[in-house]
C-alpha cells in the first residue's frame, strides 16, 4: 500500500465523518506521476480500501483495479487544465448542492466573495450547466473554460474542486460547503461582500483564482 493511496483513503474517511458524503456519493482522486488513483464506482468514502482503488492513466484509460467512478472525466479534465493539480474532490454535499440549483452570482463564479477563506482556498467557482452524472461533454466544457479556476459547481448536482495536494483539495471542498451554508442562511437579506479590490488582494497573496 502506497502513502498516496492511504492518504486518499484517509481523506475520504475525513469527508464522510464531516457528513459531506451521504451514502455512496462523491468521488476522490490523486495523481502520482502519470497515474491517477480514483475511488471506484459506488464506493463508500468512509470505508475506502487503499489497495482497492481504480488506476487510470492521465487520459482516463482504465489500467487496473475495479471500475472507476463514472465521473472520472471531471477529474481528468481538471488534471489536464493545470499541471500543478495533484488531487480532485467531487461531493454531493448538501449546501453546495442546494446552491448549485440557484442562479449563479456571476458568469465566472456561482459563489460571491462572501468570506476571505472562500477566496483564499477555493476562488472563483463557475456554474456548469446541468448534464447527467458522468457526461463527458460536461467535462470537456469544464476543461475549455477560458479563465483560471480550481473549482466548479455542477448545476443541480454539487461541487468539484482541485488542489495542489489532497489536503488542499479537501480544504477547498469543506470551504465551498461552508460558504454555501452561509449564503443559504442569509437568504435574500443584503450581505456585505468583499470588494473586488479585497478579493483580488487575497487571491494574489494566496495564489488563488479570482477575476482573472
Amino acid at each position: 500500500m502506497s502513502d498516496v493511496r492511504a492518504g486518499l483513503a484517509a481523506a475520504g474517511a475525513h469527508l464522510a465523518a464531516l457528513g459531506l458524503s451521504p451514502g455512496s456519493s462523491g468521488n476522490l482522486s490523486v495523481r502520482d506521476g502519470g497515474l491517477l488513483y480514483i475511488t471506484p464506482t459506488g464506493a463508500d468514502l468512509s470505508r475506502l480500501d487503499p489497495d482497492g482503488l481504480s488506476v487510470l492513466d492521465r487520459d482516463g484509460s482504465h489500467l487496473e483495479g475495479p471500475r472507476p467512478s463514472k465521473e472520472f472525466p471531471l477529474h481528468t479534465a481538471l488534471y489536464r487544465r493545470d499541471a500543478a493539480t495533484r488531487a480532485v474532490v467531487h461531493l454531493h454535499s448538501r449546501h453546495a448542492a442546494a446552491l448549485s440549483c440557484l442562479p449563479p452570482w456571476s458568469a465566472r463564479s456561482a459563489v460571491p466573495p462572501l468570506t476571505p477563506y472562500f477566496v483564499m482556498r477555493v476562488g472563483q467557482t463557475p456554474l456548469l450547466p446541468y448534464a447527467p452524472p458522468g457526461d463527458p461533454g460536461q467535462a470537456k466544457e469544464l476543461e475549455r473554460l477560458p479563465f483560471p479556476l480550481r473549482a466548479a459547481l455542477l448545476q443541480n448536482h454539487g461541487p468539484v474542486v482541485s488542489g495542489v495536494s489532497v489536503r488542499a483539495a479537501v480544504d477547498a471542498a469543506v470551504e465551498i460547503e461552508e460558504v454555501s451554508a452561509l449564503l443559504l442562511a442569509l437568504g435574500d437579506r443584503p450581505a456585505r461582500l468583499l470588494t473586488e479590490e479585497e478579493a483580488g488582494e487575497l487571491a494574489r497573496r494566496y495564489g488563488s483564482c479570482w477575476g482573472e
